[in-house]
């Protein structure tokens, strides 16, 4: 991929992965504040939270969140279905990728991770 602003600086990590935990509000927000404490980002604001709530295919129904950071957002996505997650790691600021693949694993409780900077 091109960097098309070599001046800003930025740090973008995708984690995917089947989560065996129960995925709800409460837990997404438990993971903002573990993610964010583990790479020591700060929130600006709260999570927000959305769930289609029956609206679309059933194969897409959970949760769509995002958290702002003083470094830019994180965003997850969950299919509730098929119990499946998908994370977006966006910083402008460097962050320990380790850290962030373990906590996400540790915390969704996920076997085998899929990841990929950017």
């Amino acid at each position: 991929m091109k960097n098309l602003a070599p001046k800003i600086v930025r740090q973008r990590l995708l984690i995917e992965g089947f989560y065996n935990i129960n995925v709800n509000r409460a837990a997404i927000k438990m993971y903002f504040d573990g993610i964010t404490q583990a790479l020591k980002l700060r929130m600006y604001g709260k999570p927000i939270i959305f769930s289609p709530g029956g609206k679309g295919k059933k194969i897409n129904q959970g949760y769509d969140a995002f958290v702002p950071l003083i470094d830019s957002g994180i965003s997850v996505y969950v299919w509730g279905n098929a119990k499946f997650v998908s994370v977006v790691l966006h910083t402008c600021r460097g962050f320990n990728e380790k850290i962030a693949l373990k906590e996400t694993k540790n915390f969704f409780k996920i076997n085998e991770v899929a990841y990929k900077s950017f």
